[in-house]
């Protein structure tokens, strides 16, 4: 066996996806005995050549996992690629002496892989971020393929078993039923349709030069119109204010009653009448 894997490099399909497959399903699987001493040698010896053969001789079931996910519209030479990255991670960490073969342990290994793959690339952005979602992205997915929308009965029944909220079930429903759009609309919209793309309403307006003028111009304009509208104020008018509203450190009612000696009530009126009067002066100068 060692002759033949000599000349053969098969930890990344190439082209020839067929070719590929044929080539690690003749590859000869290995015993027991065989696993074993190997796992030892890698183990206790560090022996890189046992690492090769063991993940060599296990790569005809990383093809056979990565079937089971061509309902993703992924490349399935990417999704076996994958697949081998997990294999190998768990090739470095088989303990022969736990008397389990390798393929029982890999698998684990192997789908997490593929599953962190999958969710990465299934959509542009993200369709599952905590660990319920996805948990919940493969579980649904496979649930779905005979219902239309989950009515509360199923959505009850599908969060009870997988252990997570109803609500999260919902949502999940809701990304797996959704598209990528593209940013500038496709060539073929319509122009009724092409009008919604994104690119129409998520351009960033805060450095565009005329919308910063324009903020810059209404902020003065209206802190002109407010220092104009206070000085209409009498004295005390404008003391309350001051200190009710625009000072960085706030009077109170009774402190403000304190120091002009009247109600706290008296001071809350005139700050109502006061702020009336701005009020009115302001839209006075905005209508003209």
């Amino acid at each position: 066996m060692s002759k033949q894997l000599q000349v053969v490099d098969l930890f990344s399909p190439g082209r020839d996806l067929s070719a590929y497959i044929q080539t690690v399903n003749s590859i000869p699987l290995l015993t027991a005995e065989e696993e074993k001493d190997l796992g030892h040698r890698l183990q206790d010896q560090g022996d890189l050549e046992a690492a090769r053969l063991l993940v060599l001789s296990h790569l005809r079931f990383v093809v056979h996992i990565a079937k089971s996910y061509k309902g993703y519209g992924l490349a399935q030479a990417d999704l076996i690629q994958e697949g081998n990255v997990g294999l190998m991670k768990a090739v470095k960490r088989f303990d022969p002496t736990l008397g389990v073969r390798l393929v029982s342990f890999a698998v684990h290994w192997i789908k997490a892989e593929i599953h962190e793959f999958v969710l990465k690339n299934w959509r542009i952005v993200k369709v599952a971020t905590t660990k319920a979602q996805r948990k919940l992205f493969f579980n649904l997915r496979g649930a779905k393929k005979s219902l239309t929308w989950l009515n509360g009965d199923e959505v009850d029944a599908i969060a009870a078993d997988l252990n997570v909220k109803p609500e999260t079930v919902r949502e999940m429903e809701s990304r797996l039923s959704s598209n990528d759009a593209a940013f500038d609309g496709y060539q073929d919209d319509d122009e009724d349709s092409a009008s919604y793309a994104p690119v129409h309403y998520l351009e960033d307006q805060r450095y565009n030069p005329a919308s910063m003028i324009e903020a810059d111009n209404t902020e003065a304009d209206a802190s002109s119109r407010l220092q104009a509208a206070l000085a209409d104020l009498d004295e005390r008018s404008r003391d309350i204010l001051q200190q009710r509203w625009l000072n960085e450190s706030k009077a109170t009612l009774h402190e403000l009653a304190a120091t002009y000696g009247v109600s706290a009530e008296r001071i809350r009126q005139l700050e109502k009448n006061a702020m009336k009067k701005v009020k009115t002066a302001m839209q006075g100068e905005l209508v003209a």
